[in-house]
């Protein structure tokens, strides 16, 4: 009988296998799909030598990861390239505002009235990083605070809406990109606890960059598959999991799943009935034949650029996709160029670049024009460009994805309570009412991104479990 058997091979369910097999115990993995890597993937999604990420390929949370840092992932190939800019907001007027490595650099591209604000807000928390991470991203069932004044500190600036913490600002540029980091996770930017949201993926950028994978996200999956192997666990691809009993006998089941998954090959019948999902994306792909011809020159330097003429455009686009149930006219974007940083993503002098909006769950329409329409407002001549595009709407990102319900690659909305207690309401939210059935994907705290922290987090629950029987 296996110790363990975890269930999804994306990130989190790796390192959840990972972190058991580190403490002797015996792991497989079980994946549906033919590869791991569930948002971490890599593929050739439209031309030959044209490498894509499907789903996630900046990983600001990656890097930052307590998890991922305790792991020797780069001895078995994951290395971390560094844009010049970590990322870029440009704005109609041809200027831009960014998120540098440098505190100073992102103030000053605020503006005078600003620039002081910014370096008030950071400063309290930015020498205090790494404990601060590691202490919001676990929960204190798992980990005591190691610095529970800083995070104290940190709650009181975070649990607001982003709306009451972007007051210090008089100036539409650092409120607009902040708004942006916000839209990341697809949040009304009057929800609670987005001001924290916004203010981690800042800090994170200070702190190690908005990196990409060197050959793609699916370098991060690959080293945790091929360190989990040395551990002696074992991952088993295209084997979809319909119930408990297709599985071999385990002490435990771990499940890097939905909840609404989990509940039904689990047999849990309405535990996670509450559990909301939130807006879809409709995602482009793009082989292009240059650079993006970006109007300002910053963004021409960074892995990350997001797409919004103000703070009141990205406020008006999450509406319409979260609570108007309609597609924006103008949608945020939130758009990476791998290429900036890693040639080897395209063909010499070719390049690729993806772009997401956000439309209501489980949209059906097709957003290409208007998605490129925001594009062409800042870099005019971008689809002479195009040689060619793979759209993805919310079903077909559902189908590359079952974890991203109705498109929602967050794996549940990140909004009211369960911004903060996911996937429902307990105080120990990787336990299930099955004594051996756990959950570990980004349904569950700290939610989504490419971290593995959630898988880390579960895996501590059952290594106790485990220890006790």
């Amino acid at each position: 009988m296996l110790d363990a058997v975890v269930v999804g091979a994306g990130p989190n369910g790796l390192t959840a296998a990972v972190e058991l097999a580190r403490r002797g115990f015996s792991v497989a993995v079980f994946e549906a799909r033919d590869t791991v890597g569930g948002g971490a993937r890599t593929e050739e999604l439209t031309l030959p030598g044209f490498r894509h990420d499907p789903c996630s390929a900046a990983h600001p949370l990656g890097i930052n990861s307590p998890a991922f840092r305790a792991l020797p992932l780069d001895r078995y190939g994951l290395q971390w390239l560094q844009p010049e800019l970590p990322m870029a907001h440009p704005f109609p007027d041809g200027t831009a505002a960014v998120l540098a490595r440098s505190v100073a650099e992102t103030a000053a591209s605020f503006g005078p009235r600003d620039a002081g604000a910014y370096r008030r807000l950071v400063a309290p928390f930015l020498p205090r990083w790494d404990t601060l991470a590691r202490d919001f991203m676990s929960l204190p069932l798992t980990a005591l605070p190691r610095d529970p004044v800083t995070l104290a500190r940190f709650g009181l600036v975070g649990l607001p809406p982003s709306t009451w913490l972007t007051r210090r600002f008089r100036d539409e540029p650092a409120k607009t990109l902040f708004a942006g980091l916000v839209a990341h996770v697809m949040a009304p930017l009057s929800g609670l606890a987005t001001a924290a949201i916004g203010l981690v993926f800042a800090l994170a950028a200070h702190a190690r960059g908005w990196p990409v994978a060197r050959g793609g996200s699916q370098s991060v999956s690959d080293a945790l598959a091929a360190y989990l192997k040395d551990l002696g666990g074992t991952v088993h691809t295209d084997y979809e999991v319909k119930r408990l009993d297709d599985l071999p006998p385990a002490r435990a089941y771990v499940f890097d799943t939905s909840p609404t998954a989990l509940a039904r090959i689990a047999g849990l019948g309405s535990t996670y009935a509450g559990y909301r999902y939130g807006p879809g994306v409709f995602k482009i792909d793009y082989a292009l034949d240059g650079p993006v011809p970006w109007t300002a020159e910053a963004p021409r330097r960074a892995g990350t650029v997001q797409i919004g003429a103000d703070s009141a455009e990205i406020g008006a686009a999450l509406r319409a996709a979260s609570k108007e149930a309609r597609a924006p006219d103008r949608p945020f974007l939130i758009t990476v160029q791998p290429s900036v940083v890693d040639p080897s993503r395209a063909p010499e002098g070719k390049h690729v670049f993806w772009a997401y909006g956000h439309v209501p769950h489980g949209w059906t329409g097709d957003l290409t024009d208007a998605l490129e329409r925001q594009l062409e407002r800042f870099a005019p001549g971008f689809r002479d460009r195009v040689l060619a595009r793979a759209t993805a709407g919310p079903p077909e990102i559902a189908a590359r994805n079952a974890n991203y319900v109705g498109g929602d690659i967050a794996s549940g909305a990140v909004s009211g309570l369960q911004a903060l207690l996911r996937p429902r309401l307990s105080l120990f939210p990787y336990a299930t009412p099955h004594p051996a059935v756990y959950i570990c994907s980004s349904a569950t705290p700290p939610g989504p991104g490419v971290h593995g922290m959630s898988g880390h987090n579960a895996a501590k629950a059952v290594w106790r479990r485990l220890r006790q029987t």
